[in-house]
């Protein structure tokens, strides 16, 4: 017998979003505008307690789904924003290694083989890969029409037989663009109709700039026995190394949940849960504050740039479209990195070709080296505004 492999690793390519980081530290002198990654440090007050835990010799093996207080804190979190009370427990939370691994968690729990996932595109490629790790359907829900909102008309139209589940990011990776409440009421209506579950993956709801924002789990809270929220303290907190995140849903689904949890990686280390649990009580405010500076830097210079691009609304990414320049997504990021030294991401690695992602997550002096380098590269292509 030849020795083999699961087939399921044929159809998965390594992350595009790292390939071109990668190859953005390989060229000296490159400004990366790639990663999600906040130019700050996790603020001082949630580093210190991690030592004095590690003093106090909290290295033992802590409960599988995290510590009963931080679980209690962080579905008090949940029912502050609007989550219903009923789902938002401490007994119905696992605190997991990330956001990645909530996601692993939530998809394991729900797909069987052959079941499909809608994903509204553009969208970050982990969906995609963790559907076909569990011998799912990936269906991509094409937004871009409708200026990345949901045509109830297209949803219909891709919704089937096999759906399983929706998944939705909003405010949105790449685009940063906040479903609306149309939007979110269209994904409501067909999650009722055909009996799906809805995956919310929240991890950027700390950052949005718009007053008027709603989450799915906020404004649907009748759809509380489908709904699955998926959350984490990587973006807000600037803790995108600690690997901490969470998984809040009905009691019947986390009860099924903290089995895969459990044997997928134990618990996550017993002396950062403290550190979490400070970090719940640590306002964002100057953080959001920040990146609404750099938003703002940035949507003037690329639209001076003479790049259509959708304004974002939350979390820290601009997804200009560079299609006029006659060239695939792909080739522009390598030119740019090779020939004006700034590294942005293809859109096609989000499932939209046409666009590129550009993150201003990184400090301001950075970000806006790298915007005068994409200015200069792109006038040498010749767009005018």
């Amino acid at each position: 017998m030849t020795l083999s492999l699961n087939d399921r690793l044929d159809k998965l390519q390594l992350s595009g979003i790292r390939r071109f980081s990668a190859l953005a530290r390989q060229t000296p002198g490159c400004v990366s505008l790639t990663l999600g990654e906040p130019g700050e440090d996790t603020p001082q007050q949630i580093r210190q307690v991690v030592g004095e835990d590690l003093r106090q010799g909290m290295t033992h093996y802590p409960p599988n789904n995290g510590y009963p207080w931080l679980r209690d804190a962080i579905a008090e979190a949940e029912r502050q924003r609007g989550v219903d009370a009923e789902v938002a427990q401490g007994s119905n939370v696992i605190v997991t290694d990330g956001a990645t691994e909530a996601l692993m968690v939530a998809l394991t729990v729900v797909l069987n083989p052959g079941d499909e996932v809608v994903v509204p595109t553009p969208a970050f490629s982990l969906y995609e890969s963790i559907v076909t790790l569990q011998r799912g359907t990936f269906v991509p829900l094409d937004t871009e029409p409708a200026g990345f909102q949901v045509d109830p008309q297209a949803l219909d139209a891709v919704v089937g037989p096999r759906t399983k589940a929706i998944v939705l990011c909003s405010p949105n990776n790449p685009t940063g663009c906040v479903l609306n409440a149309a939007s979110l009421d269209a994904i409501a209506r067909v999650a009722l109709e055909r009996d799906l579950y809805v995956i919310c993956d929240d991890v950027y709801h700390r950052l949005v700039y718009s007053s008027d924002y709603q989450a799915f789990c906020q404004r649907h809270p009748e759809l509380r026995d489908r709904t699955l929220v998926v959350n984490s303290f990587s973006k807000p907190w600037a803790m995108t190394g600690w690997r901490l995140g969470w998984l809040l849903g009905p009691q019947c689904v986390m009860r099924e949940a903290s089995k895969v949890h459990q044997y997928m990686v134990s618990s996550v280390p017993a002396f950062l849960q403290h550190a979490a649990l400070k970090a719940l009580s640590t306002p964002t405010d100057s953080m959001r504050q920040s990146y609404l500076r750099r938003r703002d830097l940035t949507v003037g210079r690329i639209r001076r740039m003479g790049l259509p691009l959708q304004e974002p609304q939350g979390a820290f990414y601009a997804f200009p479209c560079v299609s006029q320049l006659g060239m695939g997504s792909e080739e522009f990021c390598e030119r740019a990195i090779r020939e004006a030294g700034v590294a942005l991401v293809p859109g096609v690695f989000f499932g939209a070709e046409g666009y590129v992602r550009l993150s201003y997550a990184c400090d301001e002096d950075t970000l806006t080296t790298g915007l005068e380098r994409l200015g200069s590269f792109v006038e040498g292509l010749g767009v005018r505004s």
